[in-house]
């Protein structure tokens, strides 16, 4: 089944649409692009097969600029290239995981200081939005759109950081741990609590607590970490050494 897309930095719309009205962006990158959308909105899964032919006749495009689509996706870390098996979406590991939450909580913690410091009430009424959506989403126990507008809420908090490099840095995180995640939107992730840790994080931008919205944002995404490891790993901290 095709899921939503969710990620708010991918453009909905069929890749006819995306090829016939982009004229001056080199076609590999309009490839990758459709490529990955379509990761992310789960037309792929982790440990799917993806072919040149299967990309060129989706798309109506030759081999050429799919190969060095892959090749892009597969440096991005989203595909990895197996013998005898060719490219594949990448599954990642507990430690890949758990590295990735870390670089998170680091990246979430420095733009909730930010917000803090600033207090914009700008981003307090968005911020507001999409809680009143969590909020919904939690009462139907539609996982999805509690998920999308979960999503959407870090990233409004990190679009308002304004520092362009660490934002491509978070949505590189976002984008790998998407894959994981998606596998688990039909667990029950503790939504109610979730909330909670959300109005706090509104309350203390609200309130000018830049530090304290900071420890609330850490906070939460290793929490969010921990959970997602014991859905995917049994939490017991030995997957690399199983496989190693």
């Amino acid at each position: 089944m095709t899921m939503a897309l969710i990620l708010p930095w991918t453009a909905p719309g069929s890749s006819g649409t995306v090829l016939s009205h982009v004229r001056d962006i080199p076609l590999g990158n309009i490839i990758r692009d459709e490529v990955l959308a379509s990761i992310l909105r789960g037309d792929f899964h982790p440990g799917d097969r993806i072919t040149e032919p299967m990309i060129a006749g989706r798309l109506g495009v030759s081999r050429v600029p799919v190969r060095e689509a892959l090749r892009e996706l597969e440096a991005m870390g989203l595909l990895e290239s197996r013998k005898h098996a060719g490219m594949l979406v990448r599954q990642l590991s507990a430690r890949e995981t758990a590295e990735l939450y870390e670089l998170r909580s680091v990246l979430d913690a420095y733009a909730g200081r930010i917000a803090g410091a600033r207090a914009e009430p700008a981003l307090v009424a968005m911020l507001e939005t999409r809680l009143a959506a969590m909020e919904a989403a939690a009462q139907r126990k539609d996982l999805m759109a509690y998920y999308e507008a979960n999503v959407h809420f870090h990233w409004d908090i990190m679009q308002a950081c304004g520092n362009s490099e660490i934002i491509a840095v978070y949505q590189g995180a976002v984008q790998k741990l998407h894959l994981a995640r998606l596998k688990n939107l039909s667990t029950d992730v503790g939504m109610f609590n979730s909330l909670t840790e959300h109005h706090a994080m509104v309350d203390a931008i609200r309130a000018g607590q830049a530090e304290l919205c900071a420890q609330l944002m850490a906070n939460h995404v290793k929490a969010a970490g921990k959970r997602l490891e014991k859905i995917l790993y049994g939490g017991d901290g030995n997957e690399e050494k199983r496989s190693a």
